[in-house]
């Protein structure tokens, strides 16, 4: 069978053991909406198959787990004038989300290498999350003009100090320590031992827990970077407002804050300003669905209303020349009222039915 009638989503089940491996390694596993709802159907056929005790998800190959969704397909569709039609890839996406975070199984999420996007709404919300020393981990929403979603900003609004602010505004990758200490993973596992791992979850010969068993294979992480770095980022990402967090970083001592500061520069000001503000209401919902449902508000508004998002898309993706054009491109051009319209935005066809 050759790559392009593979399944996209491989789904088998044995000795207890259900497995779902994504199939797309030469897109790095970016997920399509096929993709969204093959791995819906697996789970809502093994809930009630009381031979399966352990959900293992993995991704082929071993340069990425899962890189993000199907943003070219989203361009698509908003420059067809229909903005709506993307809520249907968002309205199962993020219904996966809750799925899994919900799940009555255990689910199992080994995210080696890259982690993106789409592929942290998969990974960041099983109940045992495994990472490695290849793992790069990010959620780069606001390099194409969006804000992070997929849960993200539930999980970003729950990293220590202002780790959160930091990793959303700036889309900056997190490596393996960096994601335990995020609390975007559980468990650092050497990628020499995942197929020891995964021996494990099937064949396991007594009922020892997901979480016992990972343990058996991982390594303490060495130092965490993003730790490390928190002096100046708690310090700077407590402003009140990204101008505010711009000014602190280009006060500090430290060259990555100046560095940080630059980076902020390049990216869509109204992604920032929208994106600063999703993560501190993340930060006081009352669950994941609450999370999930601003974001999905502020991801059509982004689609309906914002030209950032397709510009976004056409530089970092389409025509690769890294140079997009924001509008509005500074932080003093944004429409006083632009805040309000995004928190705002219902869209036609509510996310929960």
């Amino acid at each position: 069978m050759d790559a392009a009638t593979e399944p996209r989503v491989i789904a088998r089940a044995a000795s207890g053991l259900g497995r779902l491996t994504l199939n797309r390694p030469r897109a790095l596993n970016a997920l399509d909406l096929g993709m969204v709802r093959s791995l819906r159907a697996a789970l809502d056929e093994w809930e009630h198959e009381p031979d399966i005790g352990i959900v293992l998800l993995d991704g082929a190959g071993d340069r990425g787990f899962c890189a993000g969704g199907d943003v070219r397909g989203l361009a698509d569709q908003i420059r067809s004038g229909d903005a709506d039609a993307a809520g249907v890839f968002f309205r199962d996406e993020y219904a996966l989300n809750a799925r899994i975070a919900e799940y009555p199984t255990p689910i199992v999420v080994i995210a080696d290498g890259i982690t993106m996007g789409g592929g942290i709404g998969l990974a960041g919300h099983a109940t045992v999350r495994v990472v490695t020393e290849r793992s790069v981990l990010a959620m780069p929403e606001t390099r194409i003009g969006l804000t992070p979603d997929v849960g993200g900003s539930w999980l970003l609004g729950r990293a220590p100090g202002r780790l959160g602010e930091y990793l959303a505004l700036t889309g900056a990758s997190m490596n393996g320590a960096d994601a335990v200490y995020a609390g975007f993973a559980d468990h650092v596992v050497p990628s020499e031992n995942l197929d020891a791992l995964r021996d494990a979850l099937e064949t396991r010969a007594d009922p020892s827990t997901p979480a016992e068993m990972v343990l058996l294979f991982d390594e303490t992480p060495p130092p965490s970077p993003l730790e490390a770095a928190r002096v100046w980022i708690d310090d700077a990402f407590a402003a009140d407002s990204v101008g505010e967090i711009v000014d602190r970083l280009r006060a500090r001592p430290e060259p990555e804050a100046s560095a940080t500061a630059d980076t902020l520069g390049e990216l869509s000001p109204t992604a920032m300003v929208v994106t600063l503000e999703a993560v501190r209401r993340a930060r006081t919902l009352p669950h994941l669905r609450a999370a999930l449902e601003q974001e999905y508000g502020l991801v059509l508004w982004f689609a309906a209303t914002q030209p950032d998002l397709l510009e976004g898309i056409r530089a970092q993706l389409i025509d690769k020349d890294r140079s997009p054009r924001w509008a509005p491109a500074s932080l003093d051009e944004i429409a006083p009222t632009a805040l309000a319209e995004a928190f705002a935005h219902r869209p036609t066809t509510p996310l929960w039915s």
